[in-house]
C-alpha cells in the first residue's frame, strides 16, 4: 500500500531531489561511459561514481533509513515524480509539436 502524502515534508522533498540527482547521474554516467570515446568515457565514469556517492549519501542522511520509511516515502516518491515529470514533458512536447505542425 502506498502512503498518501497529507502534508509537505521538507526532509522527504530534499531526499527525493537528492535521489533524482543520483538516479540521473547514475544512468547518464552509464550511457556516457558506454557510448562515449576518449575523455567522455572518463567523464561518464566520474558521473557514475558521483551518482552512486549521492545515492549512498541520500540513504545515509535520511532518518527514514532504519524505519523502512526510505522505501515508502523517498523511493516511491522519486518514482512517482520521475513518471509525472516524463508524462508532463511528453504532453508539453506533443502540444508544442502540434502547434508547430499547424503553422
Amino acid at each position: 500500500m502506498i502512503n498518501v502524502y497529507t502534508g509537505f515534508n521538507a526532509e522527504v522533498f530534499s531526499m527525493v531531489i537528492l535521489a533524482l540527482i543520483a538516479l540521473s547521474l547514475f544512468v547518464l554516467g552509464i550511457l556516457t561511459a558506454y557510448f562515449g570515446s576518449g575523455k567522455s568515457r572518463s567523464v561518464g565514469a566520474g558521473l557514475l561514481v558521483v551518482g552512486v556517492f549521492i545515492g549512498f549519501l541520500t540513504a545515509y542522511l535520511s532518518r527514514y533509513t532504519f524505519h523502512l520509511g526510505l522505501v515508502q516515502n523517498v523511493i516511491y516518491g522519486t518514482l512517482f515524480y520521475v513518471i509525472a515529470a516524463i508524462i508532463g514533458a511528453v504532453i508539453g512536447l506533443l502540444v508544442f509539436l502540434g502547434a508547430i505542425m499547424k503553422t
